[in-house]
């Protein structure tokens, strides 16, 4: 597929990554001529540097015969300016825009074909902030995803001494779980990924995935865990976007604070939340942490811009006796190092938001795509199409499909009748695949991701 990427950032980069590692043609559009050579440097892509949105610039950059546009500058107006000069003047098909600003946001009519053009619009803010809302719902997990729309969930908790399950092979989980059908969809020990079998053991500090009903999850996280007790007190480091989203969004459920070290915009914070308290400091001056009682947080989310004060602030938190903390961390390689030390949970912003994106990318009817283990890993929500002559899966038992090492079938959802509840079931060895059934795949590697989507493709019988 030949893609255009407008935005060398942090968005911008990772998806390049990303889709570059999948054989796609991927062109890079930036102003910043020196970002744009670091990127060339490392990855086999193209760049352009020039305005985003100017028609000679996105003609440069291979507009006239594109597959799609990805536009995510820093800038709502130049994305969408792009997407319309995309569709108006290359007939570009398929246009995808960040949109930061809930005022364009709110009118989805801005977004048709006769305005800005837009298929797919994504606020990476509001799904960070809504995927930290999810970690705080469940204070002992990693990650916390949902598919089917909310149906299912997958979990990654890390095991702890003392769990039931813990020292046990797998298949004692259905007998301590008599009535819950539940799955290991995979396992990583000391960052090696383990292929859970039956007979497979799990060991104290796995990062195991667990895959089942939303409303059964929490019993099955029990068997791997002592479960935390329920977030109440939280402090934000770090007002900006993604933090005054945060706050907004915990604030009548939680006591929170929020600190930001700008005054002006302390003060602007101050005029627009409900019921947070709003402090004007820096977040790694110790004495205020202090002053406000770090030590008796559940919670502390460091949000700043800068990876290296979201650092700082979060081990000073942990070290002066915040329960649990989480940092948002840019910079892949930090989080990678930091994630399960004194820091809790590093977030990686991009590689939280990206699975958005990567569901309209990819080949097939994807419904959802989650980026594991900051990108090394993936979870596909597949819908599966065709007849018994067109597809490879349709009509087999799961047991009877060609075996991917390292991609694992977790779990199949059944749409029902009109005014019925859809039917989750646990993927096992006979379990019979049919006809837009939506199939949750895990993969522990990103390159198994073409095999998988090679295998639920149809066929040309049914084209």
């Amino acid at each position: 597929m030949k893609i255009i990427v407008l935005g060398a950032g942090q968005v911008g980069a990772s998806v390049a990554e990303s889709l570059v590692s999948e054989a796609n043609d991927i062109t890079v559009v930036d102003t910043d001529a020196t970002r744009l050579a670091l990127l060339q440097d490392r990855l086999d892509l193209r760049t352009v540097a020039g305005n985003a949105s100017s028609p000679s610039v996105l003609r440069q950059a291979g507009a006239d015969d594109a597959d799609m546009l990805i536009a995510v500058t820093q800038s709502d107006q130049t994305n969408l300016c792009a997407c319309k000069t995309a569709h108006a003047l290359f007939n570009l098909p398929t246009r995808i825009a960040r949109v930061r600003s809930s005022d364009f946001a709110e009118h989805a009519e801005l977004f048709r074909p006769e305005n800005f053009a837009v298929d797919f619009s994504i606020c990476p803010e509001q799904i960070i902030t809504d995927y930290i809302v999810k970690l705080i719902e469940f204070p002992e997990a990693l990650q916390v995803l949902e598919f089917a729309d909310g149906l299912l969930s997958l979990v990654a908790v890390r095991a702890f001494e003392g769990g039931p399950l813990v020292g046990h092979p797998l298949k004692d989980m259905r007998r301590h779980l008599p009535r819950i059908d539940a799955r290991i969809a995979a396992i990583f020990r000391r960052d090696t990924p383990i292929i859970p079998e039956g007979d497979t053991v799990i060991e104290v500090g796995d990062e195991v995935f667990c895959l089942a009903a939303s409303e059964n999850i929490r019993m099955v996280m029990r068997e791997l865990r002592r479960m935390d007790k329920s977030v109440r007190r939280i402090m934000v480091a770090g007002g900006g976007n993604i933090g005054h989203r945060v706050v907004r969004a915990l604030e009548n459920d939680y006591q929170v604070k929020v600190i930001d070290r700008n005054k002006q915009h302390a003060r602007w914070l101050a005029e627009n939340v409900n019921k947070a308290l709003v402090l004007q400091g820096d977040a790694t001056d110790e004495k205020l942490l202090e002053d406000e009682n770090v030590d008796q947080m559940d919670l502390f989310l460091a949000l700043t811009n800068d990876d290296e004060n979201n650092l700082m602030a979060a081990l000073l938190a942990k070290r002066m006796g915040a329960r649990r903390v989480a940092a948002l961390i840019n910079r892949r390689a930090y989080a990678d190092l930091l994630q399960g030390s004194q820091i809790d949970i590093a977030i990686s912003p991009a590689q939280t938001s990206i699975g958005t994106l990567l569901a309209h990318v990819r080949r097939g009817d994807v419904a959802a795509v989650h980026s594991l283990r900051r990108g090394a890993a993936e979870a596909l929500e597949l819908v599966v199409h065709g007849d018994l002559h067109s597809s490879q899966v349709i009509g087999r038992r799961i047991e009877e499909l060609p075996v991917i090492k390292g991609a694992t079938i977790g779990a199949v959802v059944r749409r029902a009748g009109e005014g019925e509840r859809h039917k989750v079931i646990m993927a096992h060895h006979d379990t019979v695949i049919e006809a837009e059934d939506h199939v949750i795949v895990f993969v522990v590697s990103k390159s198994l991701v073409p095999k998988v989507e090679k295998l639920f493709q149809v066929g040309f019988a049914f084209l």
